[in-house]
């Protein structure tokens, strides 16, 4: 009998719907394709739960994705749809020899995932990346995880648990990025200030556009792009207006993330506004495109090159200030984690 290939099955709320989707989760994209880089014979499959919305079996990028639009599941109607999850769980593990499950976030799923792992004997673990390490996550209770059970993707999200569910997660394993993703010609930084994400409340953007006016009252002539969509958009083109910086501040709507990063590697200075961080992956791209990062969250305990954590806006506008204004100043590519890196920790957890 034919000894069964060895797989690592995903269970995400979302993913691409197509290779051409490069702006569903790029940080889960770029792990992904670094465990296929670093683990060619173990098969990974992803189980996505929610988005696309439509069921159906595709593949990207030789990756076997299987999407549920589990969305539509409402109360009784939800149970069974964790059953359904189960039964495909069940069936994948008759075609293949299962490494384990790898839960991104710690949602319901981490439910389903740590009792069909108990039951078939297999390893599951929960990547913490984010607000799932928040107050008011119900699941946390139902599942009662063990600590070694939960990684988190930085010092400040494990934090976030242990506080708010006295569980400390067992592993850290940090976010990363493909530096083979960068271009390598040497391009002019004609940007000032640069941002990217999606213009939702969290991110904050209307701080970005009033950072962006107390530093242009000292440089008047200051060159300032936010790239992406979202709701706050319409609210950010008229803070922009009353402000007058309509010749500081570019909206250039959402890029395809080569051209986001691209536009990084122009860049002087990165201003990452969000109220609440887990590990975000355009302030690591940001750093290796060469620019100074400035935010309000400190992901790791240890300082990282070239980012700088603030208190307030004022603060904010202050360093980028006198990141823009230093004749000295060296823009190098920083090296924070590498997801290669990242991707071995993963896979060797379950080995």
């Amino acid at each position: 009998m034919a000894q069964l290939q060895q797989a690592l099955v995903i269970l995400s709320p979302g993913f691409p719907e197509n290779e051409a989707d490069t702006t569903c989760l790029p940080a889960h994209q770029v792990f992904i394709r670094a465990v296929n880089k670093n683990f060619p014979d173990l098969k990974v499959i992803i189980l996505a739960l929610q988005y696309p919305f439509a069921a159906h079996d595709y593949v990207w990028f030789g990756n076997r994705v299987i999407s549920f639009n589990g969305g539509r599941h409402r109360k009784i109607g939800r149970l069974l749809f964790w059953v359904k999850i189960w039964g495909v769980l069940k069936a994948l593990q008759n075609e293949h020899s299962l490494l384990g499950l790898l839960g991104f976030w710690f949602n319901e799923y981490a439910l389903v995932g740590k009792y069909f792992a108990k039951a078939h004997r297999v390893k599951h673990y929960s990547w913490i990346t984010g607000q799932d390490a928040k107050k008011g996550n119900l699941f946390v209770k139902l599942v009662k995880p063990k600590p070694n059970s939960l990684i988190a993707m930085s010092d400040f999200l494990a934090k976030q648990f242990y506080t708010n569910y006295k569980v400390q997660p067992g592993f850290i394993v940090p976010n990363g990025i493909d530096i083979a993703m960068f271009g390598a010609e040497k391009m002019e930084r004609c940007i000032d200030v640069f941002a990217a994400g999606s213009l939702i409340p969290l991110k904050q953007y209307d701080v970005f556009v009033d950072v962006v006016k107390l530093i242009a009252e000292k440089l008047p002539g200051l060159q300032a792009v936010l790239c992406g969509k979202g709701p706050e958009e319409n609210n950010l083109v008229k803070r922009i207006a009353a402000y007058g910086l309509d010749e500081n501040i570019q909206l250039a709507g959402e890029r395809k993330h080569n051209e986001v990063l691209g536009l990084m590697q122009q860049s002087k200075v990165f201003l990452h506004t969000s109220n609440y961080e887990g590990f975000s992956t355009v302030c690591l791209e940001a750093l290796y495109a060469g620019a100074y990062v400035v935010s309000f969250f400190q992901p790791m305990v240890k300082p990282i090159e070239n980012w700088y954590i603030v208190q307030n806006m004022e603060e904010m506008a202050q360093k980028a200030l006198s990141i823009l204004i230093d004749p000295k100043i060296v823009y190098k590519p920083v090296l924070a984690f590498s997801m290669d890196d990242v991707a071995k920790q993963i896979v060797r957890l379950y080995k």
